[in-house]
């Protein structure tokens, strides 16, 4: 088979893969299926990087097929043979200038969408804080306002903004709700802060992002969006039916081990705080982006003051 014909073989391949791609369902993408503002924003900046990016990748495409076909090898080549030609100052504009200017709108479009992400997506309801610590291998939610504690999944009130403070008392890690938002660090000594919320009654698929050691698999959790009065009889039933989470309880979770999901109707106060100073934060005066919040345990974690 000539490379010529290998070249076409591939080529048709290639475009039959994208016609087949692009027949699939996006539900089953969960990342191009958003189920929340902050996640659709971020998707529309998807949309928009992959169109700025076609305009240069298909005319490219289009012109390597063109030049590989014109001036291929065969006895019948009638195109001119130019070997003193050196430069072209027409070509050299066009093929500078237009990625210039595609990076130039990219990033205003980028920019305008990050400034827009460390607000909440809703300014007249009152946000719902969320604590998440990541642990090896499982993720607990602590809830300030509810003073109760869950382990590998939280329930979030639909229609209201999530602000979820993150840290870590194990390795590095990153928490993803893919139909919700993007990606958070979280580390150790760091209180990271990470927007969100969920338009509808729904449960979402949650995990960590980054690779942390034989229990990585199991670094996933499940967000369930839930009408506001379901979430408080949801709170209320965990604060009558669970039980408490001690200090040598949390001891204990914190250890390297996979869980099942978990709740508790207490924990220690300031449980939250006391990780992330244990972990160094106490030296940092790190002020979390995220500016709202009125409970009284955030406001009193060092570069936590949300009124600055």
């Amino acid at each position: 088979m000539s490379k010529w014909n290998q070249f076409a073989k591939y080529s048709i391949l290639a475009f039959l893969g994208m016609v087949l791609l692009a027949g699939c369902d996006k539900s089953k993408f969960i990342v191009l299926n958003p189920k929340g503002p902050v996640a659709q924003q971020e998707l529309d900046l998807i949309i928009i990087s992959v169109i700025l990016c076609a305009v240069v990748i298909i005319p490219v495409l289009g012109i390597f097929v063109y030049i590989a076909v014109k001036y291929r090898d065969r006895p019948d080549n009638k195109a001119p043979y130019q070997p003193e030609w050196a430069d072209s100052k027409i070509l050299e504009i066009v093929w500078w200038g237009i990625p210039v200017i595609i990076v130039a709108i990219l990033g205003v479009f980028t920019a305008k969408t990050t400034i827009n992400l460390t607000k909440p997506p809703v300014k007249d309801v009152k946000p719902l804080v969320v604590q998440v610590t990541s642990l090896d291998w499982k993720w607990m939610f602590t809830y300030p306002d509810k003073k109760i504690a869950t382990v590998n999944y939280a329930e979030i009130p639909a229609g209201v903004p999530v602000q979820f403070v993150l840290t870590s008392d194990a390795p590095m890690n990153s928490f993803w709700i893919p139909q919700l938002g993007g990606q958070e660090y979280t580390m150790p000594g760091m209180s990271m802060g990470l927007w969100l919320q969920a338009n509808k009654v729904g449960e979402y698929f949650g995990s960590g992002a980054n690779f942390t050691g034989k229990g990585f698999a199991h670094m996933q959790f499940r967000v369930k969006s839930v009408s506001q009065a379901n979430f408080d009889k949801w709170a209320e039933s965990i604060k009558k039916s669970s039980p408490v989470l001690t200090k040598a309880g949390y001891e204990k979770l914190s250890k390297p081990s996979t869980e099942k999901e978990l709740s508790f109707s207490s924990y220690p106060n300031g449980l939250f705080q006391d990780i992330v100073n244990k972990n160094g934060g106490i030296y940092y005066n790190h002020k979390n982006h995220m500016n709202m919040s009125d409970s009284a345990e955030m406001k009193s974690m060092p570069g936590m003051d949300m009124g600055k």
